[in-house]
């Protein structure tokens, strides 16, 4: 779809500067712009490829002062980044979307799909699934006996959701994740054997939920795993049985939470974070890449490193660490001037 530089200000309320009449037809960064394109300039150290970008349009900030001509169209927004991603919206909604049941799709005759669903290639529905108006199922998608799901989800390729799972409204979930698999539950019995102990809970995924590419929730030994609204998961995520994580919180790739832990509402967590099980994690709090968290945390605290501290202390312990060559060094040399000076006081001899 095309779009002209008069018609992208007045979307975003912005300011033009340059040719109004300049059209744009597909995205690019602005390192590879070229005509047609659009782009935007948000962090600083972008800006020279401002000066010999090929863009046809790229947005800025209102501060933005070029120190040089620039052949782009110039649209002046207040948040440029939050800008793009508005018109990104809109460059996938109007996007041609795909409709309608594919001849190979499986459907079962008791499954009842909401008006507007797209069904592809292999996908299976199965026994008293429910699903709203303009869901979409991509090719090899399971869906499991008796799962509710929203309207206007969009399950990608190869996703599995196990029986009796709840999806929201308006939920992504991206290509090969698996949603209800069992629990990781086992008992030793007087034989040092793991007995599997049945997981007969489910899954619960509130509305406007994204969860990235494989990324594995576990059903709940008993009652349900929740994911609350507006929570997004990156892709290669654990979320085990009984967890439940709050609205609006974040977690980056390769996060592991383990079992009934209690993750509080907009909390940001860095890739490869691990967390015990049971315990509870605050509201607000923020966890640094690769924490180790063992501990319960309070509402609005800021912890890194493994085992995980506050952030003022771990400022301090890393910068100890990253001396610790030098102090080594010292430390060796301190213990040769007190050899020395046991020698002089005490007369032994050097080899002693």
């Amino acid at each position: 779809m095309e779009f002209s530089a008069e018609m992208i200000a007045g979307f975003l309320g912005g300011e033009i500067t340059g040719d109004k009449s300049a059209k744009v037809w597909t995205i690019a960064k602005i390192e590879e712009g070229e005509p047609g394109s659009l782009s935007f300039l948000s962090n600083p150290k972008y800006e020279p490829h401002i000066y010999d970008t090929e863009a046809s349009i790229v947005i800025v900030s209102h501060t933005f002062k070029p120190e040089r001509p620039v052949k782009a169209t110039l649209v002046a927004v207040e948040d440029p980044y939050a800008s793009f991603a508005k018109l990104l919206e809109l460059y996938v909604a109007n996007k041609p979307q795909k409709k309608g049941i594919r001849e190979l799709a499986m459907i079962h005759p008791s499954a009842r799909l909401g008006e507007g669903c797209y069904v592809g290639e292999y996908a299976v529905i199965d026994e008293d699934v429910i699903a709203g108006e303009g869901c979409r199922f991509f090719p090899h998608v399971y869906v499991g006996d008796r799962v509710r799901i929203g309207k206007n989800v969009t399950l990608h390729a190869g996703v599995r959701i196990y029986e009796e799972c709840v999806i929201g409204d308006r939920v992504i979930i991206h290509a090969g994740t698996v949603i209800g698999a069992d629990g990781f539950g086992f008992a030793p019995n007087e034989k040092g054997e793991f007995k599997k102990i049945p997981q007969i809970g489910n899954v619960v995924i509130e509305d406007d939920v994204e969860i990235g590419a494989n990324t594995c929730i576990d059903r709940a030994t008993m009652g349900s795993t929740v994911i609350k609204k507006g929570v997004k998961l990156d892709n290669l995520i654990q979320i085990a049985h009984n967890v439940v994580i709050g609205e609006n919180t974040v977690c980056a790739a390769q996060v592991g939470i383990a079992g009934s832990t209690k993750v509080g509402h907009n909390v940001m967590m860095g890739g490869q974070v691990g967390i015990v099980g049971h315990i509870r994690i605050g509201d607000h709090v923020q966890l640094g890449s690769r924490s180790g968290i063992s501990n319960n945390i309070p509402d609005n605290e800021v912890f890194m490193g493994a085992p995980a501290m506050p952030n003022s202390k771990f400022q301090r312990v890393n910068a100890v660490y990253r001396n610790l060559p030098d102090l080594s060094a010292k430390v060796h040399q301190l213990e040769k001037r007190l050899k020395k000076c046991e020698e002089s006081t005490f007369g032994l001899p050097e080899n002693q």
